[in-house]
């Protein structure tokens, strides 16, 4: 018996390569050891023993992994490759990998005396399959700021940037904004609440294409942007703002908003009445007189009707109205974003008419605390107040 054994364990370095890896293959596809005998015609003594000695055992693996990862007949290779003595060098160019993957493998799996293909590859895909606990499920105190954040409103690169410049170099308190997406999204992680999803600008994962219809109203009398002072363009005035409505249900009902070029400052006009011609100019008059003379340069505005007497509103105030090109809303590329976040508390196909004057102002706070990308992550509040301590001296 103990001969017979040591003849098939002498006969297991004496295989050709070619067949000792059909061995491995077959046998990791789930053929058993009394069909792969002969079909290859060697005996089934020979087979366990080429399998048993180093922990192999007959079963079936995963052959499909990603192209990045080896593969078991690579692993397989790597075995072979050091039975005959070849470096590492030389096994990575036979299977096309580099020589620091074939030496981190071995390494990973014992030595080269001891390397298994077989046990490294049950080894990787646990390994990949483990389950790794995340960052938010860790920090419990991150989540909770995240989900505080989240329910003010701000948008998760707004959380991230915000705790990246109060906590600095405080790793466990750092996330990156593509992380809490997933976290809100994909199905099964629930470090999240769900429910604060609905806290985003879009209150949905995926984006849609918006559309705007064509507008046939002329207005007198208009100035067109193209007249506009060059330095309203690169920011570094402040006083000059953009202007727009946002409709409710139907069109029926709206609310004003003006937004300030340079700090991004938000304010609401109320319109209980309607968005009449009259009714904006009433408004807007009301709103900009509260202002300091230094906040007070120009308004750009789009070709909508309610701008039919701005003439007046130049007269009243001083502040001459700019009137984009058709179908150019970029041209008022803040007040567009602004409007956009104000569809997180005004959803269309509401009645906009219901919120009074303390709602406006509430809502303005709110977006007027909010940090900002394009302010270096500072809030319009900061930055107007910035700009008022450096205009008033």
């Amino acid at each position: 018996m103990a001969r017979a054994c040591g003849s098939a364990m002498g006969l297991r370095y004496r295989l050709p390569d070619a067949v000792r890896a059909e061995i491995f293959r077959l046998a990791a596809s789930g053929m058993p050891s009394y069909q792969i005998a002969p079909a290859l015609g060697v005996s089934r003594a020979v087979i366990h023993g080429l399998l048993s000695p180093k922990g192999w055992v007959i079963r079936r693996e995963d052959w499909q992994v990603p192209a990045s990862r080896l593969s078991l007949p690579e692993r397989v290779e790597i075995q072979l490759g050091l039975q005959r003595g070849e470096s590492y060098r030389s096994i990575g160019r036979r299977i096309g990998r580099a020589a620091s993957t074939v030496c981190r493998e071995v390494r990973s799996d014992g030595d080269r005396e001891h390397y298994a293909p077989f046990r490294a590859h049950r080894r990787a895909e646990a390994l990949r399959r483990r389950p790794k606990p995340t960052k938010l499920s860790r920090h419990p105190g991150l989540r909770a700021r995240v989900e505080a954040d989240l329910e003010r409103l701000w948008s998760p690169r707004q959380i991230a940037q915000r705790l990246r410049s109060e906590f600095g170099d405080d790793t466990t308190m750092s996330i990156s904004h593509e992380t809490i997406y997933r976290s809100l999204y994909v199905q099964g992680r629930g470090e999240l609440r769900r429910e604060l999803a609905r806290c985003l600008r879009t209150g949905r994962a995926r984006r849609y294409p918006r559309r705007r219809g064509s507008q046939g109203f002329r207005i007198p009398d208009m100035i067109m942007i193209s007249e506009r002072p060059p330095e309203v363009a690169d920011r570094a005035v402040p006083g000059h703002w953009e202007g727009d409505l946002l409709l409710g249900k139907e069109g029926k009902s709206a609310i004003g908003t003006l937004v300030e070029r340079s700090t991004r400052f938000v304010m609401l006009l109320h319109l209980p009445k309607g968005r009449s011609a009259e009714q904006v100019r009433d408004q807007m008059t009301r709103v900009i007189e509260t202002l300091p003379q230094a906040l007070r340069r120009s308004v750009t505005w789009d070709q909508g009707s309610e701008m039919a007497q701005h003439a007046r509103f130049t007269v009243d105030t001083g502040i001459p109205i700019y009137f984009c090109d058709p179908h150019a809303p970029w041209q008022r590329g803040s007040n567009e974003n602004t409007n956009g976040l104000l569809r997180q508390y005004f959803p269309k196909g509401t009645d906009l008419s219901a919120h009074g004057p303390a709602k406006l102002r509430e809502v303005a706070d709110s977006l007027n605390g909010r940090p900002r990308q394009t302010l270096n992550w500072k809030t319009p509040s900061e930055k107007l107040a910035e700009v008022l301590v450096a205009v008033t001296g």
